[in-house]
């Protein structure tokens, strides 16, 4: 239950400043590290330690694959190997699967909001093709106008919040 609360206190103000500013602060991650690998520590004692390192290197394993291939940013990353640090382990998968789901009901909502669902399935089409063999994935610039961007770290606060009620409460 601690856990939940430091994390909520944690993520709600860090959402609102990467929706204002579209920067994820290293002070906001550092701190959710060590809350969540002292809090883990402190109520676990060492398997709860283990398993907050344990999640914090999953997390950030699972991120980084997606960084390699552009998706995600360091900040992305780094957030989500915290909020490993917090959750532990076990639950760094179900919460990778609703952040994922929560970014994509996040994109499709800015998608529609910004007129451009054609484009973006015409794009979306070109990528899956891409990784047919024999073709190449096509490069895509990212936009100037950032409005048509979503920053990933809202989808990773506000799906971990979801996932923590779902699977902590």
């Amino acid at each position: 239950m601690t856990e939940t609360v430091v994390t909520i206190t944690l993520l709600v103000p860090l959402a609102a400043i990467i929706t204002c500013y579209r920067r994820i602060p290293n002070p906001f991650v550092f701190a959710t590290l060590v809350s969540g690998i002292a809090i883990n520590g402190i109520f676990g004692g060492l398997p709860g330690l283990y398993a907050s390192v344990g999640g914090c290197v999953l997390a950030f394993g699972l991120m980084f694959i997606l960084h390699l291939f552009g998706a995600m940013g360091a900040g992305d990353v780094k957030l989500f190997a915290a909020i490993g640090a917090v959750i532990g382990a076990h639950l760094v998968l179900p919460n990778f699967l609703v952040v994922v789901l929560t970014g994509g009901v996040l994109a499709m909502i800015s998608i529609i909001r910004s007129g451009r669902v054609i484009t973006t399935m015409n794009r979306v089409l070109q990528i899956l093709v891409g990784l047919l063999p024999g073709w190449n994935m096509p490069k895509f610039a990212v936009p100037t106008d950032r409005s048509h961007t979503i920053p990933y770290g809202v989808a990773i606060t506000v799906g971990s919040i979801i996932s923590i009620a779902i699977f902590r409460v």
